[in-house]
């Protein structure tokens, strides 16, 4: 699992609207990671929503957003279109990126124990350092904490 200061751990995922997002190669500019349980679920669609309408607020801090979950590219796609999301996605299937950031784990729901993500954001920094990280995340108010904390940096 990274660590504050320490490199945060490199990886190349697909995004909706087509072709991969490499994080090394976007060195030089802040990066949100916001990990989320799956697509078209409340919290996860509210969180969307939220990172989407500050897209241009990030922007402007010089900083880049992107959401992953362990979805299919093809529900990304669909989940993006149904909700207007401008937040690129990205595609985690195999499960690599989420076990290297710490936010698959274990759950209990109702006494039923089961795998799944837990719901973290990870700021990191133009030197692709862990700056921040938000664990067990409650989605109100968390993209204005995230983008103060971002433009912080």
């Amino acid at each position: 699992m990274p660590e504050i200061s320490h490199p945060a751990p490199d990886f190349t995922l697909p995004v909706t609207g087509g072709g991969t997002v490499t994080l090394s190669g976007l060195t030089g500019a802040p990066v949100v990671l916001y990990f989320y349980p799956r697509d078209d679920t409340p919290g996860c669609t509210k969180q969307g929503i939220g990172f989407s309408g500050h897209l241009a607020a990030f922007a402007a801090a010089g900083v880049k957003v992107f959401g992953i979950s362990r979805d299919t590219m093809a529900k990304h796609d669909r989940f993006a279109a149904k909700h207007d999301l401008s937040v690129p996605l990205l595609s985690d299937e195999e499960g690599t990126v989420t076990e290297a950031y710490g936010v698959w784990v274990e759950k209990n729901m109702y006494g039923k124990k089961s795998m799944g993500i837990e719901r973290a954001t990870y700021l990191i920094d133009a030197q692709g350092d862990v700056a921040r990280i938000w664990r067990k995340v409650k989605v109100p108010g968390h993209v204005e904490e995230v983008l103060d904390a971002a433009r912080a940096l």
